[in-house]
């Protein structure tokens, strides 16, 4: 074995280890049953999505009921209960999916108003029984968004079987892939929807970043912001399918900062998005863990929600 050869299998290995070892705070998702999901016109609006949506989502919890999923059942009946965004309208969901791990792209904001449209992308381990840890990360991003631009509206788009942080896919582009697929139309979607001239980010977590790192993004999206990234697979901003601008930042406390940025044999995601070779706009990120970025009063917090309104985030 030559030098070289002993090199990349020891960043190899390190890769691997770093995604085996990070602590898992859920358990798997379970095959659970439900009925199959709506499926919508190209010309849908917002709102009949949003009425048959929270209808999918009550027949979703009684199927895992009567299957035996109490556990599901409850999670369902909490995210169509309720205003989580503090407004008094009930939850807004564009589209959701039941079965398995699940999938549910909810709106925070009216949609229908808003200049300023923030679509957040969510990494591994992110299913509908994990989800009101994203629910919560959009519901910090709004408020702290609306108390500085009225006009605004958060997109939490779950809208991919993400991978586990404990799996082989979280190292390969293969569910990013498949996402970029749907996430693609759906922006072109959601731009038709939200009001002319509205200014579109995507906001991408994790292994969200790779998701939206291999997403043709339009013209309408103006920041395509990547932070707690492993890599996004390409070796500069420059490579990514879109025109828009592109912002990376990492917390001091993130774990992800000590995986090795190599790509070998199909696996790893290469060049750092915060190594200035890379090209991204740095931003502020101050002390957050990998799962922080979202929390109310951080640097973080406040950076993203500069970048979504259209001024620059302080710098990283």
């Amino acid at each position: 074995m030559t030098a070289g050869s002993r090199i990349r299998r020891t960043l190899l290995a390190g890769l691997v280890a770093a995604a085996v070892v990070v602590p898992v705070t859920a358990a798997a998702s379970p095959d659970v049953p439900a009925p199959a999901p709506a499926v919508f016109a190209e010309s849908a609006t917002a709102r009949s999505r949003y009425t048959a949506s929270l209808s999918a989502i009550a027949e979703a919890a009684r199927t895992a009921r009567e299957a035996g999923y109490a556990g599901r059942a409850a999670t369902l009946r909490a995210m169509a209960a309720g205003s989580p965004g503090g407004d008094g309208a009930s939850p807004r969901f564009l589209a959701f999916d039941g079965r398995g791990t699940g999938r549910a792209v909810e709106v925070f904001g009216d949609l229908g108003t808003a200049d300023r449209v923030a679509v957040l992308v969510p990494g591994s381990d992110t299913t509908l029984d994990t989800y009101q840890r994203f629910r919560d990360g959009a519901v910090s991003l709004q408020r702290r968004l609306r108390a500085e631009h009225p006009r605004s509206a958060v997109v939490a788009w779950l809208g991919y079987e993400t991978p586990g942080t404990v799996s082989s896919t979280v190292l390969t582009t293969g569910r990013a892939d498949r996402a970029a697929a749907e996430l693609a139309p759906f922006l072109s979607w959601l731009r038709g929807a939200a009001p002319a001239g509205a200014r579109l980010s995507l906001l991408c977590h994790s292994y969200g970043s790779v998701v939206c790192a291999r997403t043709r993004t339009g013209p309408g999206v103006s920041d395509v912001v990547l932070f707690g990234s492993p890599g996004t697979g390409a070796s500069s901003a420059a490579g990514l399918p879109t025109s828009a601008r592109v912002w990376a930042g990492r917390g001091g406390e993130d774990w992800i900062g000590g995986v090795p940025h190599v790509r070998f044999a199909g696996l790893g995601f290469g060049t750092d998005p915060v190594d200035p070779a890379f090209g991204a706009r740095p931003f502020a990120a101050g002390s957050a863990g990998h799962g922080d970025y979202l929390k109310p009063g951080t640097e973080s917090l406040d950076s993203l929600a500069r970048i979504v309104i259209g001024g620059e985030a302080s710098r990283g």
